[in-house]
């Protein structure tokens, strides 16, 4: 194998680890940043896709592209051309205002691991002097689902002398470990992806009553893992568009519409519970020690229960003159009224989400300027949250800039590095709302010399 192969297969390995030691990092008690709305829910859930999506306001509908891989619609696969071994990590500073309060912080995390790859090898299909109507693509992609982090001091005066103290406290998360298969005929494609969801979450409540004599403190602890399968379908459709050459005739012109959708129905989880409610009380003396006395008032280990995960879809239009840019716009919605977690028994309400976004390429074949070769990406979204505070739905609204890098590996393979910018708002004015900038950077290394046919003269 080549050295740069084997150098591919020591990331891939080394980010695997990272990513089982993020898992076990659910456990520490601290959380990395301070997000509110994550104790409802399954906590704040992370964009479903990649740092080349992500600069185009995270179009994946009708996004396929033969260099880079879309977790969302499995049918991209189909139209993959060369092995793709993709990872990003993101960056972001939040301010969170609530009542003239201000707090700013930064978090940041790994986002994704992939590998995708044609079954078919490109450079097999040259040597037989074939041009393929048919393409087939297999990935394997892991990627946190959703995050928990708060921590939440609360005090509030009931009389001159009588005083409650609340503290709210959460952490861990779920991930989805995907498989994904597309295949191509022409220019149709369908593809499917099938995956497992876990994770753990961690939520304790303290609630203290204290006055002169008397002191309550009463301690929850509530401790769910969830685990499921998951699946996703998708479809896709490019219609190429002909123009009249020096002849007359009709030809194909190097321009399409692309239609896509993905869509899945509602998926069961289980969860595993261990919860612990507590009070610890006094009587408290000027003369005398605290007299304290604890009491479980109750106590669950290893309670089973059935949660729903719910249905979503996604469908989207992209026109695209190939190799010079594209511009889609996509709507996409989850149907969270059918969300179960009997575990926790949150109630959330449908969310959906609009995009536009483009990409734009100079001049991709510029031997001499290298900024003509880069992708410039663009975009804008608005989309709802399922949590609501005070009876009102959360909404989030941002604008995105993204830049695709290409990079030349031996053997001329080309290769990317994506970063993606997106700033925008999130939450209620009036309430707790959170204006933000987030960096996302990709890696995407490519290679067609995986499973290359050897030929002896």
């Amino acid at each position: 194998m080549p050295s740069y192969q084997s150098s591919i297969l020591c990331i891939t390995l080394t980010l695997l680890l990272l990513g089982i030691g993020n898992l076990k990092a659910q456990s520490d008690p601290e959380p990395t940043s301070n997000s509110p709305y994550s104790s409802l829910g399954l906590g704040d859930l992370f964009d479903p896709f990649y740092a080349s999506n992500a600069g185009m306001a995270g179009l994946s509908a009708t996004y396929h592209d033969p260099f880079h891989l879309n977790p969302l619609n499995p049918a991209s696969l189909g139209w993959l051309r060369s092995t793709a071994f993709e990872t990003g990590v993101f960056a972001k500073y939040a301010n969170l205002e609530a009542e003239n309060i201000q707090s700013t912080q930064w978090s940041g995390n790994l986002s994704y691991m992939a590998l995708g790859f044609p079954v078919r090898n490109p450079i097999n299909e040259r040597l037989d002097q074939k041009e393929p109507n048919f393409g087939w693509g297999m990935a394997f992609a892991l990627a946190p689902y959703s995050t928990v982090n708060y921590n939440i001091q609360l005090r509030e005066a009931l009389t001159d002398s009588t005083f409650t103290v609340g503290s709210f406290k959460g952490t861990g998360g779920t991930y989805r470990l995907n498989w994904g298969n597309g295949i191509r005929y022409k220019t149709f494609s369908a593809g499917i992806n099938v995956g497992y969801f876990f994770g753990r979450l961690n939520n304790t409540r303290l609630v203290e009553l204290e006055d002169e004599v008397v002191f309550y403190l009463d301690d929850f602890a509530d401790d769910v893992n969830v685990s499921g399968l998951v699946w996703n379908i998708g479809v896709g459709y490019d219609l190429l568009l002909k123009e009249p050459n020096d002849n007359g005739d009709l030809v194909v012109s190097g321009k399409r519409l692309s239609f896509g959708a993905y869509a899945n129905a509602d998926m069961s989880f289980t969860t595993e519970s261990d919860r612990i409610y507590r009070r610890v009380y006094s009587i408290n003396s000027t003369s005398l020690p605290l007299d304290l006395q604890s009491d479980t008032i109750s106590s669950v280990v290893d309670l089973r229960e059935d949660g729903t995960l719910p249905a979503s879809y996604g469908i989207g239009v992209m026109y695209e003159n190939s190799n010079k840019f594209k511009v889609g716009v996509e709507y996409a919605s989850t149907l969270w009224n059918n969300y179960i977690n009997r575990a926790q028994n949150d109630e959330l309400q449908n969310s959906y989400r609009v995009s536009i976004g483009g990409e734009f390429i100079p001049d991709y074949a510029s031997y001499n300027n290298y900024f003509n070769r880069i992708r410039y990406r663009f975009g804008a979204f608005y989309e709802t949250d399922p949590r609501s505070f005070n009876g009102d739905q959360l909404d989030r609204i941002a604008l995105t800039l993204g830049f695709g890098f290409p990079i030349t590996l031996p053997r001329q393979q080309t290769s990317f590095v994506n970063l993606a910018v997106e700033g925008g708002q999130f939450g209620r004015d009036q309430e707790l709302s959170e204006q933000y900038i987030k960096f996302t950077l990709g890696f995407t290394l490519n290679d067609n010399t995986w499973f290359f046919k050897r030929k002896f003269d």
